[in-house]
């Protein structure tokens, strides 16, 4: 089964995300949005003994399980207090729109073969690929998210050989 391999060193750079999705629950959806958060929570954020972006959230939209920062959707009311209290910079403010974007991998049998992987298409950039799982498995700072994700990108944890 294809994998989708999201190189973040080069994701992260750009400034404005330019590309398509095929996520069809709003028409100006920008899945990789979601996978960004996703990844920047994994391997970015520092893990803050105090957690200054959960304290200063107004709506309790952001809580930690197992150390990781997690967004509730439905909670955020888009005020970017967390990303102002981040000391940081993990949480970027494009993510946090009022309405948000999701990508579900292309999962399931929503859409035909030819119209999955818009955004492997449409990324000008190269930072998206599609790989099967054997591809992927040796590389160096390759992790592994869920089932159908892949992520390249140096994990600040592993540099400081830190278990948080």
């Amino acid at each position: 089964m294809k994998k989708l391999f999201v190189d973040y060193d080069i994701c992260s750079r750009c400034e404005k995300c330019v590309i398509k999705c095929s996520y069809i629950f709003h028409p100006e959806n920008n899945g990789i949005t979601s996978l960004r958060e996703l990844i920047a929570f994994f391997f970015v954020c520092r893990r803050c003994d105090d957690y200054p972006c959960v304290n200063a959230c107004p709506n309790n939209a952001l809580e930690r399980k197992d150390s990781i920062i997690k967004r509730s959707n439905f909670l955020c009311i888009s005020c970017k207090s967390c990303a102002l209290a981040c000391p940081f910079g993990t949480i970027e403010l494009d993510w946090l729109d009022y309405l948000t974007s999701m990508c579900d991998v292309c999962g399931g049998a929503r859409i035909d073969e030819n119209e999955r992987f818009i955004c492997v298409k449409s990324c000008p950039y190269g930072a998206l690929r599609i790989v099967d799982h054997d591809q992927v498995v040796e590389e160096k700072n390759v992790h592994r998210i869920g089932e159908n994700i892949f992520v390249k990108t140096v994990s600040w944890l592993e540099i400081y050989e830190l278990k948080k």
